[in-house]
């Protein structure tokens, strides 16, 4: 096995708050002037540069920042097609309601593998060229067995973070018999689908007419789980519904969106912390005109954060962390080091994972380099492309 040391990492945030001699003050775990040693992928010493044991090769970052690679833990790869109108219009106030997913799923179910396979690929690699370096990916736009398995196939060639949202919304074939498409969902579709995925997802959404109620969710969900697959939410996007009450009662490892909450919601999310995430997309407040969540409040009262893009071609067209992490800061309350903690730390406890968005002996040698001295300048230079995936990472982030 060949080792690598890493020098001239001017900063180093490691999350990593049992590292010795380490900055602890703003949970970052973070050392100056340090060194990395990576073999066969995974870390294997982190600490000063002066301490630093021998290795195979000698990399330099040339005083830079190292941080742990950007965990996306929410989006939408496998799609073809172009909604740029539908975000033109609401930009003059039409308001975002989850009908326009059918254009997208028109579009995907009409492309070929040959054609929707490197459209994946190339948003991965422009994740990674701005220091992401897991993703997450949903299916949801096939919403039929053929086109859902096939998404979530071409997505496990990218990731194990594999999530099924045949619960997306009810496709228009079946909008007069709701039941016999929540019946295909935790059937047929199910099973071909759970060979393939991680997770199962579901949109609970009372204010649109095109998602699932309470007990539509709940019946998915536990139908996925009974399938062996973890449990996430779409949750309080559009108004206050039950998508965090369903969540937490069935111990959903993430609710996401939770942009409408209650304060019954955040008590209940709170006393959850341990095993359900709320996973805030800022992105689609961005791009739908939407008030953002109080991401200050749910970390004032105790609740598990992460951030994520929520990629997608109609409500977030953006596969970058860095944007959500300015608008996280600028918009939602957090300071610096609590969005650049949620976007690694949060969202790989997300994905309940502990071998990503640390850097640390044993994890995954998964790392983002910044062309600044600081992970302050993610925020200070807000729009810069200072990120990048550092390689060796892993292949594809998984």
């Amino acid at each position: 096995m060949t080792s690598t040391v890493f020098t001239g990492i001017a900063e180093l945030v490691t999350n990593d708050v049992t590292l010795e001699g380490a900055d602890h003050s703003k949970h970052l775990g973070l050392l100056s002037d340090a060194a990395i040693v990576v073999q066969d992928g995974l870390i294997a010493w982190v600490g000063p540069a002066s301490q630093a044991p021998p290795a195979d090769q000698r990399r330099e970052v040339g005083g830079n920042a190292v941080i742990p690679g950007f965990v996306d833990s929410h989006s939408h790869l496998v799609f073809a097609g172009d909604r740029s109108q539908e975000f033109e219009a609401r930009m003059t106030g039409i308001r975002y309601d989850g009908g326009g997913i059918a254009t997208t799923v028109n579009a995907t179910r009409a492309a070929s593998d040959d054609e929707l396979y490197p459209l994946v690929a190339a948003r991965v690699a422009e994740m990674r060229a701005q220091g992401t370096t897991t993703v997450e990916i949903k299916s949801g736009y096939g919403l039929n067995v053929e086109d859902e398995a096939r998404s979530l196939r071409i997505a496990a060639e990218f990731t194990s973070e594999t999530t099924f949202l045949g619960a997306h919304v009810v496709p228009p074939e079946f909008a007069e018999s709701r039941s016999e498409y929540v019946d295909l969902v935790t059937g047929e579709m199910l099973a071909a689908c759970a060979p393939h995925a991680r997770w199962i997802d579901v949109f609970c959404e009372p204010h649109s007419a095109h998602a699932f109620t309470e007990d539509e969710a709940r019946v998915v969900l536990s139908a996925g789980r009974d399938a062996g697959l973890g449990l996430r939410v779409h949750g309080n996007q559009l108004g206050h519904g039950p998508g965090v009450r369903l969540a937490v009662e069935m111990s959903a490892a993430s609710v996401d969106h939770c942009t409408f909450l209650t304060d019954e919601d955040v008590e209940q999310l709170a006393a959850a912390s341990e095993t359900t995430v709320a996973t805030l997309l800022p992105g689609v407040e961005f791009s739908t005109r939407s008030p953002y969540p109080d991401a200050r409040r749910l970390l004032d009262a105790g609740v598990s954060i992460a951030l994520a893009t929520d990629c997608n071609p109609g409500t977030c067209n953006s596969s970058s962390i860095p944007f959500v992490l300015a608008l996280a800061v600028r918009e939602m309350g957090l300071t610096p080091a609590e969005a650049l903690l949620a976007a690694t730390v949060g969202s790989a406890k997300s994905l309940r994972r502990n071998d990503i968005g640390v850097i640390r002996a044993g994890s995954r040698a998964d790392l983002a380099v910044l062309d600044a001295p600081s992970y302050l300048h993610l925020f200070y230079r807000a729009g810069v492309p200072l990120a990048r995936a550092l390689e060796p990472g892993g292949r594809h982030g998984r």
